[in-house]
């Protein structure tokens, strides 16, 4: 998977057109065929393509996933500095969407025909239908403009940098940032893990064991949150494992739109610069995000049900 993605990614980027030198290029406002050359020279790109990739494919190997073109830096580095603000962005808002969205699914699923389970289901249906960026520019606009309460840029304030503070009060800075894009992306999850939930559940409380708790007198919300959960969490872990993998498609708007410093506006950002190896050490990462995800979903199975520990 890997190889494939560096190959796939590494021609595509090389054969789209512009290239580093013509950024900087329209940077300076124009440079004479000379100073191009050079520029060509110093960052490889003077090779031919197919050497270019032998000698990107050498270095990954080694661990080296090259140099940034416009940061002048490692791009491990350079990866790994923007890492904690994206992970951090997506892991709660993965939390807050799963949570609430099994919840209220699960609740929708006790009473389907009910007002309850209806505006659930509107509600599910209107987030997963609006756009990440809509809903961002939306939530931008309604707390920048008309009720002015939360910070709509960065991940933390200008003054508290200039003038600095305690740890407290970073981390509450912090928090008070994060409002907003973990909503936004928040409200684009629930609608998936509310209809999941909401019909995985239905078909579980249709089964004979559910029945055969119900006869014996067993109180409801035993039956629900015990003995039903465990089986209609499955598909949800699933679908929580999918969305981990896509760590990148929504942090890439909704970091641009709340100028978010994370991977997902690096990744915009060198995509303009035509920053070659700092696309694809983001992707490479990606990647690694996507098998690892797969594999702790899978270790998740055996958590939440016993029985896949004997197949």
């Amino acid at each position: 998977m890997l190889l494939a993605l560096i190959t796939l990614t590494f021609f595509l980027l090389h054969i789209s057109p512009g290239d580093i030198v013509d950024t900087l290029a329209g940077e300076m406002g124009g440079i004479t065929e000379e100073i191009r050359l050079d520029l060509q020279r110093h960052y490889g790109l003077d090779k031919p393509l197919f050497t270019q990739f032998l000698t990107y494919m050498k270095n990954v190997a080694q661990g080296d996933l090259g140099y940034s073109f416009y940061f002048n830096e490692p791009v491990l580095k350079v990866v790994l500095t923007r890492f904690p603000a994206t992970a951090l962005l997506f892991l709660l808002s993965l939390i807050c969407s799963v949570g609430l969205g099994t919840f209220l699914g699960n609740l929708a699923s006790i009473k389907p025909d009910g007002y309850f389970s209806a505006g659930v289901t509107i509600f599910s249906l209107a987030g997963h239908s609006a756009p990440a960026f809509w809903v961002g520019i939306m939530l931008l606009l309604v707390f920048s403009v008309l009720i002015p309460i939360f910070p709509v840029v960065g991940m933390i304030s200008t003054d508290l940098i200039v003038k600095g503070g305690s740890f407290w009060e970073y981390l509450l800075d912090v928090i008070v940032h994060l409002i907003l894009p973990v909503a936004t992306l928040s409200v684009i999850y629930f609608a998936s893990f509310s209809r999941l939930a909401r019909a995985s559940m239905m078909d579980v409380l249709r089964t004979d064991y559910i029945r055969m708790a119900r006869a014996k007198g067993m109180p409801e919300h035993i039956v629900i949150f015990k003995h039903a959960l465990r089986n209609a969490a499955l598909p949800v872990i699933t679908a929580a494992g999918l969305r981990l993998g896509q760590v990148f498609s929504g942090a890439v708007v909704v970091e641009t739109v709340f100028a978010w410093p994370g991977l997902g506006q690096l990744a915009f950002q060198s995509v303009l610069r035509r920053d070659y190896p700092t696309v694809l050490g983001i992707l490479f990462f990606a990647t690694l995000m996507v098998i690892v995800s797969n594999i702790l979903t899978d270790l998740a199975y055996r958590v939440v049900d016993p029985r896949v520990k004997s197949v």
